[in-house]
């Protein structure tokens, strides 16, 4: 049996996002790869949601942003959008990013 001498595939790169919860009276920003199971995690129905997510339940995506290439360009955009006001956050649409999150920052911890 021969074997093949061309090195095995490279694993495609994550995709990651950004993404808005919203429930009756609370929001939550956060990023993922999966947003489908990630919102599981969230409503309770596979474990891994966030501690402060429990409290909220049931929850919806109520908006998204991305792909973004690396979990740390999606780590910028979350913490600058959740120094935002909830009020705020409800009034925000998929389709454009806040201007507060698009601008660069040199404040962001996770950024370093």
């Amino acid at each position: 049996m021969k074997r093949d001498p061309s090195p095995p595939p490279k694993p495609l790169p994550a995709r990651w996002f950004v993404y808005l919860l919203a429930s009756a009276t609370r929001t939550y920003v956060g990023i993922a790869t999966d947003l489908a199971r990630r919102l599981a995690q969230h409503n309770g129905t596979l474990p891994g949601g966030a501690r402060s997510t429990r409290a909220g339940r049931p929850w919806r995506i109520a908006a998204r942003w991305g792909p973004f290439a690396t979990r740390g360009e999606a780590l910028r955009i979350e913490w600058r959008l959740k120094q935002r006001p909830a009020r705020e956050r409800r009034r925000w649409r998929s389709a454009t990013l806040p201007a507060v999150a698009a601008a660069p920052t040199a404040a962001c911890p996770r950024a370093r």
